[in-house]
């Protein structure tokens, strides 16, 4: 089944996120390797979505990389940002539980890349394990 979707408009997502550790994380290229895992171990998103899936990848990754670093300073909710994004993926077909995945691999691409960022890494991992708690987050 092919779903070609359009590339991501509107606000752009956040560029760079102060961590746990206070460092400035490079959230786009973070974001650009946890896809190309993510792509790499689920080949069928290029046909299913076309060149524009990989484009969101790195839109949605780089908002899920904040949002966990935005929620261990206890700005935000994580769980809640990604209830919110579970329910505009599950409402377009999206298999939720290859978002757990991902959310997995962001997690092993921030430990490669700043082994000091265990606190990240642990919230990625808890949001995958909060993605595969319930089969649906729609109300």
């Amino acid at each position: 089944m092919s779903r070609r979707v359009a590339p991501p408009s509107g606000m752009p997502p956040p560029v760079t996120v102060a961590s746990p550790t206070d460092q400035e994380l490079d959230l786009r290229a973070l974001a650009v390797q946890g896809c190309k895992a993510y792509e790499a171990e689920f080949p069928d998103n290029q046909e299913r979505y076309g060149p524009a899936g990989f484009q969101w990848c790195v839109h949605d990754s780089q908002h899920l990389i904040n949002w966990a670093a935005l929620s261990l300073t206890g700005t935000l909710s994580f769980h809640d940002e990604l209830a919110w994004l579970a329910r505009i993926l599950e409402a377009r077909d999206f298999p939720l539980d290859r978002l757990a995945r991902h959310l997995e691999l962001l997690a092993e691409t921030v430990l490669r890349t700043h082994p000091v960022e265990r606190s990240l890494c642990e919230q990625l991992r808890g949001g995958a394990a909060f993605m595969r708690s319930r089969p649906s987050f729609r109300s």
